[in-house]
Protein backbone atom coordinates (compact mmCIF):
# COMPACT_ATOMS: atom_id res chain seq x y z
CA UNK A 1 0.00 0.00 0.00
CA UNK A 2 2.71 2.49 0.74
CA UNK A 3 3.92 2.68 -2.82
CA UNK A 4 0.37 3.73 -3.93
CA UNK A 5 0.77 6.82 -1.98
CA UNK A 6 3.65 8.12 -3.08
CA UNK A 7 4.86 9.74 -6.21
CA UNK A 8 4.64 8.20 -9.12
CA UNK A 9 8.10 8.97 -10.02
CA UNK A 10 9.02 7.44 -7.22
CA UNK A 11 7.34 4.23 -6.46
CA UNK A 12 8.81 4.02 -10.99
CA UNK A 13 12.05 3.89 -9.23
CA UNK A 14 11.98 1.72 -6.29
CA UNK A 15 9.47 -0.95 -8.71
CA UNK A 16 12.52 -0.87 -10.78
CA UNK A 17 15.49 -1.27 -7.90
CA UNK A 18 13.15 -4.26 -6.80
CA UNK A 19 12.97 -6.00 -10.16
CA UNK A 20 16.82 -5.55 -10.62
CA UNK A 21 16.98 -7.67 -7.74
CA UNK A 22 14.46 -10.16 -7.91
CA UNK A 23 12.29 -9.56 -11.31
CA UNK A 24 9.07 -12.39 -9.79
CA UNK A 25 8.86 -10.29 -6.36
CA UNK A 26 8.66 -7.49 -8.40
CA UNK A 27 5.62 -8.65 -10.44
CA UNK A 28 4.03 -9.97 -7.52
CA UNK A 29 4.28 -6.89 -6.28
CA UNK A 30 2.95 -4.82 -8.89
CA UNK A 31 0.09 -7.38 -8.85
CA UNK A 32 -1.23 -7.21 -5.66
CA UNK A 33 -0.68 -2.95 -5.90
CA UNK A 34 -3.09 -2.67 -8.76
CA UNK A 35 -5.51 -5.39 -9.22
CA UNK A 36 -8.49 -4.84 -12.01
CA UNK A 37 -11.38 -3.00 -10.25
CA UNK A 38 -8.82 -0.16 -8.93
CA UNK A 39 -9.60 0.37 -13.29
CA UNK A 40 -13.20 2.27 -11.82
CA UNK A 41 -10.34 5.30 -10.69
CA UNK A 42 -9.21 5.18 -14.21
CA UNK A 43 -10.71 8.44 -15.77
CA UNK A 44 -13.85 8.66 -18.84
CA UNK A 45 -11.17 9.17 -21.47
CA UNK A 46 -8.68 6.92 -20.46
CA UNK A 47 -11.63 4.16 -20.18
CA UNK A 48 -12.06 4.92 -23.51
CA UNK A 49 -8.73 4.69 -24.67
CA UNK A 50 -8.06 1.09 -23.04
CA UNK A 51 -11.40 -0.08 -24.16
CA UNK A 52 -10.12 0.51 -28.11
CA UNK A 53 -7.24 -1.50 -26.80
CA UNK A 54 -8.78 -5.07 -25.92
CA UNK A 55 -11.24 -7.17 -27.43
CA UNK A 56 -14.84 -8.24 -26.75
CA UNK A 57 -14.10 -11.59 -25.52
CA UNK A 58 -11.73 -10.63 -23.35
CA UNK A 59 -13.57 -8.13 -21.61
CA UNK A 60 -16.67 -10.35 -21.23
CA UNK A 61 -13.92 -12.59 -19.18
CA UNK A 62 -13.10 -9.80 -17.43
CA UNK A 63 -16.30 -8.65 -16.58
CA UNK A 64 -17.30 -11.90 -14.99
CA UNK A 65 -16.00 -11.28 -11.95
CA UNK A 66 -15.71 -7.19 -11.29
CA UNK A 67 -17.64 -5.69 -9.22
CA UNK A 68 -21.20 -3.68 -9.94
CA UNK A 69 -19.50 -0.40 -9.90
CA UNK A 70 -16.77 -1.40 -12.77
CA UNK A 71 -18.95 -2.54 -14.88
CA UNK A 72 -21.32 0.50 -14.67
CA UNK A 73 -18.18 2.48 -15.74
CA UNK A 74 -16.96 0.39 -18.30
CA UNK A 75 -20.79 0.74 -20.03
CA UNK A 76 -21.09 4.09 -19.16
CA UNK A 77 -18.03 4.58 -21.30
CA UNK A 78 -19.63 2.22 -24.49
CA UNK A 79 -22.35 4.02 -27.18
CA UNK A 80 -25.50 3.03 -25.71
CA UNK A 81 -25.65 -0.12 -28.37
CA UNK A 82 -22.69 -1.56 -27.51
CA UNK A 83 -23.39 -1.26 -23.56
CA UNK A 84 -26.60 -3.10 -24.60
CA UNK A 85 -24.96 -5.89 -26.25
CA UNK A 86 -22.24 -6.11 -23.60
CA UNK A 87 -25.12 -6.43 -21.07
CA UNK A 88 -26.27 -9.42 -23.21
CA UNK A 89 -23.27 -11.22 -23.32
CA UNK A 90 -22.74 -11.29 -20.44
CA UNK A 91 -25.41 -12.89 -19.10
CA UNK A 92 -25.64 -15.35 -22.24
CA UNK A 93 -21.96 -16.42 -21.24
CA UNK A 94 -22.98 -18.76 -18.39
CA UNK A 95 -20.09 -19.93 -15.94
CA UNK A 96 -16.42 -19.93 -16.44
CA UNK A 97 -13.72 -20.85 -14.95
CA UNK A 98 -11.98 -18.12 -12.36
CA UNK A 99 -8.77 -18.40 -13.80
CA UNK A 100 -10.11 -17.36 -16.83
CA UNK A 101 -11.52 -14.43 -16.01
CA UNK A 102 -8.37 -13.46 -13.48
CA UNK A 103 -6.05 -14.29 -17.25
CA UNK A 104 -8.53 -11.61 -18.88
CA UNK A 105 -8.52 -9.19 -16.13
CA UNK A 106 -4.66 -9.44 -15.83
CA UNK A 107 -3.74 -9.15 -19.81
CA UNK A 108 -6.31 -6.01 -19.73
CA UNK A 109 -4.10 -4.49 -16.23
CA UNK A 110 -0.75 -5.29 -18.94
CA UNK A 111 -2.19 -3.21 -21.50
CA UNK A 112 -3.75 -0.41 -19.25
CA UNK A 113 -0.15 -0.38 -17.31
CA UNK A 114 1.74 0.16 -21.14
CA UNK A 115 -0.40 2.34 -21.90
CA UNK A 116 0.02 4.33 -18.51
CA UNK A 117 4.01 3.87 -19.09
CA UNK A 118 3.16 5.63 -22.73
CA UNK A 119 1.23 8.18 -21.35
CA UNK A 120 -2.26 7.69 -22.79
CA UNK A 121 -3.68 7.03 -19.58
CA UNK A 122 -3.23 7.64 -16.05
CA UNK A 123 -3.74 4.72 -13.36
CA UNK A 124 -5.44 5.09 -9.90
CA UNK A 125 -5.78 8.71 -9.13
CA UNK A 126 -3.23 8.17 -5.79
CA UNK A 127 0.43 9.07 -6.23
CA UNK A 128 0.02 10.52 -9.51
CA UNK A 129 0.67 14.53 -10.41
CA UNK A 130 -1.72 16.81 -9.54
CA UNK A 131 -2.65 19.69 -12.23
CA UNK A 132 -3.50 23.24 -12.03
Amino acid sequence: DILNFVDSSIEGEIMEAIKDADAELGQQIQDLMFVFDNLIDVDDRGIQALLREVSSETLILALKGAEEGMKEKIFSNMSKRAAEMMRDDLENKGPVRLSEVEGAQKEILAIARRMSESGELVLGGKGSEQFV
